[in-house]
């Protein structure tokens, strides 16, 4: 049984614990849509792990055959995994947006995408377009009654929960104009003090330019938008998450430069005329969650690119801030192929830990882990606050840059670090961690996540003991099919499946 192998210490895996061949393989469009019991589980589901895994990514790599240029100006597919008396459901479905029926009714690609997707014809076809695509397919969350599917430049599509059916757009009762931004990287507050200590969701959306606009959202439990104030911070914004406490929200902004230019022309797609600037600092921008605290703090850090956050929380005259950082950004090439990344050849992600002094006006960062690392994920009811545990995807390897094959768990007091392979042929997606209920300690409960088995070209629902990843895994769940490498999701209590 290979799959349920720990190889931190194995001499049968080779230096190089993946072939490019394999992992292109989770990069095949998947055009079905089912709707199964899954039958096929090693190990056993937790009879008390009740609820609902909700994974969203891009389901077309091609429309009609004609290749899109990079996954993420793929259509929106939403997975859903539902836990049910020790049984498992799936269902996927694809986001319905306007521009999905579209080009699924003409055959072909009809829109530009930002992440280089031209239309058919080349510069004379794509000249001055610049209405983009709404592809919905960066998060999927269950809040305030609504399954939402996020994508971080518009607003999001709600869905049915137990059909999948796409309703329409949502704009909160008006609060959300047509068009405007919704990011795809909310946090939820576990005890909001202006909510009486009711959870709460907190939101973000960056409308760039010569100045960029960022306006933070928060939404009540029945989903109502509560707080909506907004804030403009000098230059071009390029930030794809960000993190909370009590009384911040804390974005990062990245050293980059944008020239529209040849996206103007129809010759580059919008995040391909993105530059990194190595010289540049790295501005952390820090805003009051009080809607009536105008005045922003920046403080400024060495160069470095973050797309995604651990977590934050205040210490005394700090801000404690827990982020994967790189050395620079992987830039998109107009005339590259991203199943042929040269992994070797670009610097990985690690975990660094930034302490932002307002008193001083300083920053200090530390790195806390150098494995090649992303997709973060803690305890529900540590976001914002001081934490221990911290569960993430990770590199087969301690060293250099490659496909994700593993998750790590990481004691942040001790420093412990314990590893999960699915090398040789595996590579996995973000992990979600889910508390067993009734249960006060951090660790104590689950790790979700999708791993791609390319040996026999399907992927698998794998159930991590979050307490020790040096166990077996609880289950795991062979689908009858693969899901293209996706990119958020989340969890929740509420359950969606059959009745049968």
């Amino acid at each position: 049984m290979q799959s349920f192998q720990l190889y931190e210490h194995a001499s049968t895996i080779p230096d190089k614990s993946y072939t490019r061949g394999d992992w292109q393989e989770g990069y095949q469009s998947l055009k079905e849509e089912f709707d199964y019991w899954i039958d096929d589980i090693e190990g056993e589901i937790p009879p008390e792990l009740n609820g609902t895994l909700f994974r969203n990514g891009p389901g077309l790599l091609d429309v009609n055959g004609q290749h899109i240029h990079h996954p993420f100006d793929g259509d929106g597919m939403i997975s859903r995994i539902s836990f049910s008396n020790g049984r498992a459901h799936f269902r996927n479905r694809f986001i319905r947006t306007q521009a999905y029926l579209e080009e699924q009714k003409a055959g072909k690609i009809l829109y530009r995408g930002v992440f280089g997707t031209q239309k058919p014809g080349g510069w004379l076809a794509n000249i001055f377009d610049f209405k983009l695509k709404n592809i919905a397919n960066t998060n999927v969350i269950y809040w305030g009654d609504k399954l939402l599917a996020l994508w971080e430049a518009a607003e999001p599509h709600l869905l049915d929960p137990h059909t999948l059916e796409t309703l329409g757009k949502e704009h909160f009762n008006g609060v959300l104009s047509e068009g405007e931004a919704f990011g795809a990287h909310p946090r939820f507050d576990p005890s909001s003090a202006r909510d009486n200590g009711a959870t709460c969701l907190v939101n973000f959306s960056i409308k760039p330019g010569l100045s960029t606009t960022i306006t933070i959202f928060e939404l009540d439990t029945t989903g109502k938008i509560v707080r909506k104030h907004a804030h403009s911070v000098p230059g071009f914004c390029f930030i794809h998450d960000f993190v909370i406490t009590p009384n911040y929200c804390i974005l990062f902004q990245n050293p980059v430069a944008f020239n529209p230019i040849p996206f103007a022309l129809g010759i580059r797609g919008a995040g391909e005329c993105i530059k990194f600037q190595p010289n540049q600092p790295t501005q952390i921008i820090i805003i009051s969650r009080n809607p009536q605290e105008k005045e922003i703090q920046i403080l400024e850090t060495q160069s470095g690119f973050v797309f995604h956050h651990a977590n934050a929380f205040e210490q005394g005259d700090e801000i404690v801030v827990d982020s994967i950082c790189y050395e620079s950004l992987p830039e998109v090439e107009p005339e590259s192929d991203f199943r042929q990344v040269e992994f070797e050849a670009l610097s990985p992600g690690h975990l660094w830990r930034f302490h932002l002094n307002l008193k001083d006006k300083t920053v200090r960062r530390d790195l806390l882990v150098d494995r090649c690392c992303e997709f973060p994920s803690v305890h529900q009811d540590k976001v914002g606050h001081p934490y221990r545990y911290l569960y993430m995807g990770a590199a087969d390897a301690k060293t250099g840059n490659a496909p994700l094959q593993a998750f790590v768990k990481v004691d942040l007091e001790s420093g412990e670090k314990q590893l999960w392979s699915a090398a040789v042929r595996g590579f996995v997606s973000e992990p979600i961690f889910v508390p067993r209920p009734g249960s006060d300690k951090e660790d104590d409960g689950w790790v979700l996540a999708l791993v791609y088995d390319s040996t026999h070209h399907r992927s698998d629902v794998v159930i991590l003991d979050a307490s020790d990843f040096n166990k077996r895994p609880v289950a795991r769940l062979h689908l009858k099919h693969h899901i293209p490498y996706g990119l958020h999701g989340s969890f929740t209590n509420e359950v969606f499946a059959p009745l049968n």
